[in-house]
C-alpha cells in the first residue's frame, strides 16, 4: 500500500469535496494534514509541491493537486 497523505483545510470547499468522497466510500487510510492547525505544513507543502494550493494529496512523495484528479486517484485506487 502507498503512504498516502492529505493536505487540507475544513473551509475550502474543494477540500471538503475530496473528504466527502472520503468518508462516502470508507477511505480511512489516508493521513489528513490540516494546514490550518499543524504549523510548517504550508512550508513542507510548498517545498515539496512548489506551491500551497489544498487539497494536495501526497502519494509516496509525490503531490497531487486539484479535487478532481484526487477524487479520480481514489475511485481507481479504493
Amino acid at each position: 500500500m502507498k503512504n498516502l497523505k492529505l493536505y487540507y483545510k475544513p473551509t475550502c470547499p474543494y477540500c471538503v469535496k475530496v473528504l466527502n468522497y472520503m468518508g462516502e466510500n470508507n477511505i480511512e487510510t489516508i493521513e489528513l494534514l490540516n494546514v490550518d492547525e499543524i504549523d510548517g505544513l504550508r512550508a513542507e507543502l510548498n517545498e515539496r509541491g512548489g506551491k500551497t494550493q489544498v487539497p494536495a494529496l501526497d502519494i509516496d512523495g509525490k503531490i497531487m493537486y486539484e479535487s478532481d484528479d484526487i477524487v479520480e486517484y481514489l475511485k481507481a485506487n479504493f
